[in-house]
Parts: C-alpha cells; sequence; structure tokens
C-alpha cells in the first residue's frame, strides 16, 4: 500500500511570501502578513500532520515577519531616546545660562 502524499499548505507559502515582501516592496503588511497565516498555516499542519507540509516553510515566514516587526520596534525606541536625549540636552543648556 503507497503512503498518502502530503501537500505543501498554501498558507505556508504565503507566510514566506509575505515574510520576504515585508522585508522588501511591503514592510508592514508583508510582515503582518507572514504571522497571521504562519501561525495559521503551522495550526493546520499540526491538525492534519499526514495531509499537509509545509512547517518549515511556516517558521521561516513566522521569523522573517516577527524580525521584521521587532527591528521596526526597536528602532522607533531608538528614535524617540535620540530626540529626547537632544531635547533633554538642549533644555539643560538652556537653563543653565
Amino acid at each position: 500500500m503507497q503512503a498518502p502524499v502530503r501537500q505543501t499548505n498554501v498558507l505556508a507559502i504565503i507566510s514566506l511570501i509575505a515574510g520576504i515582501l515585508g522585508w522588501t516592496l511591503l514592510p508592514i503588511l508583508g510582515s503582518l502578513g507572514a504571522i497571521v497565516t504562519g501561525h495559521m498555516a503551522r495550526g493546520q499542519i499540526r491538525r492534519e500532520p499526514d495531509r499537509y507540509d509545509g512547517d518549515g516553510l511556516a517558521i521561516g515566514g513566522l521569523i522573517l515577519g516577527w524580525a521584521s516587526v521587532v527591528i521596526a520596534i526597536v528602532s522607533i525606541v531608538v528614535i524617540v531616546l535620540f530626540f529626547g536625549g537632544l531635547a533633554a540636552i538642549a533644555a539643560m543648556a538652556g537653563s543653565s545660562h
């Protein structure tokens, strides 16, 4: 008897493509799409492991999506701290005169 052929989960493929787009053409939408479809794909693959393959693709999309989100948040924090520090230095320099 032949083992059933597992098909690659379409959401896993979409997750990886969206993750790549999140780093190139669509930073916000691509990253969010990669995260959402990656989690959905992994859920489907876990529920039906005999039917679906592509967990690595989904994980790749999740890593790309979450990495993009983390880098965006860290960048915003650094920018706020930088300009906040400049404002604090300017305020101290203005008050010392």
